[in-house]
């Protein structure tokens, strides 16, 4: 009964599919009332099927609710926006599977540009990126009576609901499966200088797992912050091997550098993984795509933005069991970007 069948599907439909009350599919649309988690989502899973589409007027109405998410991603330097607008575009996607827009904020919202989104009928709760460890939006986001989600963990994350790759696993594995390989020498080429500035969350645990991973295997490491051009990574590249001439481990956590810096290596003369082995943390699809392609860890893009804003429509909908931290474990992938330091 989809396409356009499923515009003829009533709330009765679906509440003779979920085995339920119409009354209970209205509250699992309105939020009027709080049902159970397994309710919501046979009547959800019922929605789905069917096709229902409730009139979004008469439902905001109703609910006095906008049906509306606010996704606030502040675009400050040294954010690598096609990763930012993949957290986007999955966001986007699974709010329209719960008939809800995302309103896209991209400015630098600070508390005074929260309190007026949230304080207006624009939005029923937020989505927040871009976490600080000491972010100072942090008080008004526990303050507020409107839900929210943040994509990142500050250092103090209690009292709020926060999902993320667990950056801090995902730099000790990186290391972690060099040490197997059996190098001694690893460099961390990492984002740009002003996202440690802000002390930008998931780059400061990528730099806590990476130092910690290596000490712990007595490894010789070093963090190099990285402008997000193919001229610093040349740069990078020739100041690693003139400071660092037993390097033989490169982890690469900036996106827009991948690319260029694997370049600048073997302009320099270096094999890959015969002289130095490179694995990073990006998006599947970047590591796959180039010509070498480089063993990394996964940034789930997508899944993290599907898991925001189910989360989010947990709350909306009242469950008192929405957990405060969902941390992704890290996902390796071997491409044949590194190779046993013997063999070198």
């Amino acid at each position: 009964m989809r396409g356009g069948a499923g515009l003829m599907v009533k709330i009765t439909d679906v509440a003779r599919h979920a085995g339920v009350s119409p009354s209970t599919v209205s509250y699992a649309l309105s939020g009027k009332r709080p049902i159970s988690d397994d309710t919501r989502q046979r009547v959800e899973a019922s929605i789905r099927e069917l096709g229902y589409r409730p009139h979004a007027g008469a439902r905001a109405l109703a609910s006095n609710r906008s049906n509306v998410l606010a996704l606030v991603v502040p675009l400050r330097a040294g954010i690598h926006v096609p990763v930012v607008m993949q957290f986007a575009v999955s966001v986007v996607t699974t709010a329209r599977q719960y008939d809800h827009d995302v309103l896209l904020l991209t400015q630098e919202e600070g508390e005074e540009g929260l309190s007026r989104v949230a304080d207006s009928a624009l939005v029923d709760a937020l989505i927040v990126m871009d976490v600080q460890l000491h972010d100072p939006r942090l008080a008004l986001l526990r303050s507020l009576e409107r839900p929210s989600v943040m994509i990142g963990f500050p250092l103090e994350p209690a009292g709020l609901t926060c999902v993320d790759l667990d950056f801090k696993a995902a730099g000790e594995l990186c290391v972690e499966h060099l040490a197997r390989l059996g190098h001694r020498a690893v460099a961390l080429v990492g984002s740009p200088p002003e996202v440690y500035v802000r002390q930008t969350a998931f780059a400061q645990r990528v730099v806590e797992g990476f130092t910690a991973a290596a000490d712990r295997n007595g490894m010789v490491s070093s963090v190099h912050p990285c402008e997000a051009d193919p001229a610093a990574a040349r740069a990078a590249a020739e100041r690693l091997l003139r400071e660092q001439p037993a390097l033989t481990g490169v982890v690469v956590h900036n996106e827009a550098v991948l690319e260029p810096l694997v370049e600048a290596f073997e302009q320099l003369g270096l094999r890959i993984p015969g002289d130095l082995s490179v694995t990073a943390i990006c998006p599947d699809e970047l590591a796959g795509s180039l010509r070498l392609p480089v063993t990394s860890v996964a940034v789930p893009s997508a899944e993290l933005g599907e898991r925001a804003v189910q989360l989010l429509m947990r709350k909306l909908n009242g469950s008192d069991s929405v957990p405060e931290a969902t941390l992704l474990p890290p996902r390796l992938t071997d491409r044949g970007s590194t190779a046993p330091r013997d063999a070198l």
